[in-house]
């Protein structure tokens, strides 16, 4: 399999890679703007335009873009990130172009009908509310929204009731004539696809768009805090987050075989300890995300309000046991399955269009399989060790907690635990 990448004129580039013996693919244009591109008061508004973009274009109705990929077996969908918005398909191989042209119609097209906002205001405003009813996805907001205050990553990517039900037509138009330029736009498809055939299709779509800058997202600072929403639920969810490395950063491989022995998995430290043994909880687990510019590594656990303040004293002692005696089965265990999960998920053209694009996003080009495996191989039991005690000893931190929390104990007393 070979991984071909083409830039037109205009800086709109276009990735693929064909998978043999597929008779389907993936296909999609990463938009590289998200939540954190939006000033303060245009909190929402990249997950707005995700949703308007299937509402009707100049040639297509909503109804007609829906059917015009179903009638074919395929499907389409979006979805919007604090970094990127993308817009994608998986149809059959002969309806590849269709898909295409589908997508380039209500990115380039699309007519914001006034009377098709108010109809989405309403739908995003219920997703805002479900949300809100959803502790295990709420808690992530405020989790964010502490350890970066006043940064458009702190912000909620589904913006606010307040901002959402202002946003006008010329809102929308303004945010994609800034944002939605060329250079920012990235075709990736994987599968049935033929890259000659990719480009040219993009020339015809995409090639006459004009070239220019766009805003650059403030650099981020994670500085960190406390959230605490107490309320009379059945469980006390707690979230506990610590600056790590960024996805360019050299220690990222480092960072995610950590996050993964501390609590990726049925046999790692935290779901080992603080489930199995003590049966503190149902749900524990540790996780490494990155931006282009910071890290958090967030651990997550949902228990009663009688035993949060054991857990997350536990989780504060397992992270600092990791500093200093984690040990080679668990590295040689987290790396096998960082491997595992990286090429088991590329077996999917759908997942495979997803990391070409982001790889592009991120390097400008797309490393090889091979090159991100010699990485994976390159951490040592001491790369990790030197990973843990910078974030236990010196990574700002922050937590949320939501739920019967009145009693739980404060970020302030975990940071002293973890000095101690």
């Amino acid at each position: 399999m070979s991984v071909t990448l083409t830039t037109l004129k205009n800086g709109f580039r276009v990735v693929s890679e064909p998978m043999p013996g597929l008779q389907s693919a993936a296909i999609g244009i990463w938009v590289l703007s998200g939540a954190r591109h939006e000033r303060a008061e245009q909190n929402g508004i990249a997950h707005f335009l995700e949703h308007m973009a299937f509402k009707g274009t100049k040639t297509r109705s909503a109804l007609q873009i829906a059917e015009a990929i179903e009638d074919v077996g395929g499907y389409i969908n979006a979805y919007t990130s604090r970094e990127v918005t993308a817009y994608y398909a998986r149809v059959l191989k002969d309806d590849v172009g269709l898909a295409l042209d589908v997508i380039a119609d209500f990115l380039r097209n699309a007519v914001f009908d006034p009377s098709e906002i108010e109809v989405e205001r309403g739908v995003i405003l219920q997703e805002i509310g479900q949300a809100l009813d959803t502790p295990d996805d709420i808690i992530f907001d405020w989790l964010q929204e502490k350890a970066y205050p006043d940064h458009p990553l702190g912000r909620a990517i589904l913006g606010v009731e307040e901002g959402v039900k202002g946003f006008s037509r010329a809102d929308l138009q303004g945010f994609v004539g800034q944002h939605y330029v060329p250079g920012q736009m990235i075709l990736s498809a994987a599968g049935a696809v033929d890259h000659d055939a990719l480009v040219k299709a993009a020339e015809a779509l995409f090639g006459d768009m004009q070239a220019g800058p766009a805003p650059q997202a403030p650099l981020a600072k994670f500085t960190g805090g406390e959230a605490r929403t107490v309320k009379a639920l059945e469980q006390a969810h707690f979230a506990l987050a610590f600056e790590s490395p960024d996805y360019a950063d050299p220690a990222i491989h480092a960072a995610q075989i950590y996050s993964t022995a501390l609590g990726g998995s049925m046999s790692s430290r935290l779901f080992q300890e603080i489930r199995e043994k003590r049966g503190l909880c149902y749900t524990i687990y540790a996780q490494a995300g990155a931006y282009s510019d910071t890290g958090m590594m967030t651990v997550y656990a949902g228990t009663s309000a009688e035993q949060l303040g054991d857990l997350a004293g536990i989780t504060i002692d397992e992270m600092k046991r990791a500093a200093s005696d984690m040990r080679p089965d668990e590295i040689e265990r987290a790396r096998a399955q960082m491997k595992a999960g990286l090429l088991m998920g590329l077996e999917s053209p759908s997942n495979r269009a997803e990391r070409l694009a982001r790889m592009v996003q991120i390097w400008g080009r797309v490393p090889g399989l091979e090159e991100v495996v010699e990485k994976i191989d390159a951490v040592t039991l001491g790369d990790v060790r030197d990973l843990a005690e910078t974030i236990v000893a010196r990574a700002p931190a922050a937590m949320a907690l939501y739920g019967p929390v009145d009693a739980a104990p404060t970020l302030e007393a975990l940071e002293q635990r973890r000095a101690a």
